[in-house]
């Protein structure tokens, strides 16, 4: 299939789980341990973990270590055995009707991206089953690169779609080729999901069968959608790649959303609101007030926020009373700067010119 046009703004709640490949050995880094490498401040599995935060169930296939984000830890065995081999290990911890699989090494991937990826994949579904008994419309919609290369470490599947492949093709791999017999075995186990599907998958991967076998032999057996986002797909394999995504977050376009977003996964807290108004304030505070009763108003207006119960309608209402109370003072100061001087009433002059205002008979 050809490329998907989204027909407007991606819903929230889309139910979906997360795959991210995380155990490459990063050979042309030097063997360095890239999903730990540091972009804006944070790994780069924590800024995917980030943009993948909706999903029910997120699974990581590396060894596990600290994240900004619970997830659940697998690994192909052996280790090292290639994409298919982990995502056959990520896929036995997943019960979603759609998967997102995506790469630890995407510092541009957002939350926006991946609903729109799952969204695309739901709304071009026809009718509820072909007449193969498999379901209707495509198996999957993934990113392309500015140059059009297929990013399927960027995609949204349909997990029976996901199952049937890889069964034949550990099948194949384990006897040498690929027969009818297999595939027609697969598909029905594909088809079945669930903890069953899951075990035949698991089982495979862990014999060895889909260890070594090109990423391209699965997403060729897909019919798939592709969505152009030369941001959104953007990779980091090289040193100069990690150098031109560091130089891109701290552009003037970016730096403000990228810094918020840091502080808030470093925080723990999963909270969009308007900064428009919080800079607002900030800015009303600074001159209304004084330039330290910026960054000390933002603070306090955070604190009653939560204190309020928190989420975007307490941090609204505490900065319109906050930003409203700087007018009133700014208000006061130019009242006071406006008033003209006043002083007591003049009595008679005194000294050298007092005989001028004497009367005349005085003696």
């Amino acid at each position: 299939m050809n490329a998907y046009e989204a027909p407007g703004d991606p819903g929230a709640g889309l139910p979906y789980d997360a795959v991210v490949l995380a155990g490459g050995a990063a050979r042309r880094l030097g063997g360095v341990d890239k999903p730990a490498v540091r972009v804006g401040g944070r790994a780069l599995l924590d800024r995917v973990l980030a943009a993948c935060a909706g999903a029910a169930t997120t699974v990581v296939v590396a060894e596990p270590r600290p994240t900004a984000r619970p997830v659940v830890w697998a690994r192909e065995n052996p280790p090292g055995g290639g994409p298919l081999a982990a995502l056959g290990a990520g896929l036995r911890h997943t019960t979603a009707e759609y998967v997102v699989v995506l790469s630890a090494d995407l510092p541009f991937l957002e939350a926006g991206t991946v609903r729109r990826l799952v969204e695309a994949l739901q709304l071009s579904s026809t009718d509820p089953v072909d007449a193969e008994g498999k379901p209707g419309g495509p198996d999957g919609v993934l990113l392309v690169d500015p140059e059009g290369r297929d990013q399927p470490l960027v995609a949204a599947y349909r997990v029976p779609a996901l199952r049937r492949e890889l069964h034949s093709l550990a099948a194949g791999s384990i006897n040498g080729s690929s027969t009818a017999a297999d595939v027609s075995t697969s598909a029905a186990a594909g088809a079945v999901g669930g903890s069953a599907a899951s075990a035949a998958l698991g089982d495979s991967a862990t014999g060895g069968g889909l260890a070594g076998l090109p990423l391209r032999r699965l997403t060729a057996a897909l019919d798939l959608l592709r969505i152009s986002d030369p941001v959104a797909s953007f990779d980091c394999d090289t040193w100069d790649d990690i150098a031109a995504a560091r130089a891109r977050i701290r552009e003037h376009g970016h730096v403000l959303d990228e810094w918020i977003s840091a502080v808030k996964d470093e925080l723990g807290i999963d909270l969009d609101v308007d900064t428009g108004v919080l800079l607002d304030l900030a800015r009303d505070a600074a001159h209304g007030v004084a330039r330290p009763a910026a960054p000390l108003t933002t603070f306090l207006v955070g604190y009653a926020a939560a204190r309020a119960g928190g989420g975007p309608e307490a941090v609204a209402e505490a900065s319109r009373k906050a930003a409203a109370l700087a007018l009133r003072w700014a208000e006061e100061d130019a009242a006071a700067d406006a008033k003209p001087e006043t002083g007591p009433a003049e009595g008679p002059a005194s000294g050298s010119g007092a005989g001028s205002d004497a009367r005349p008979d005085a003696g």
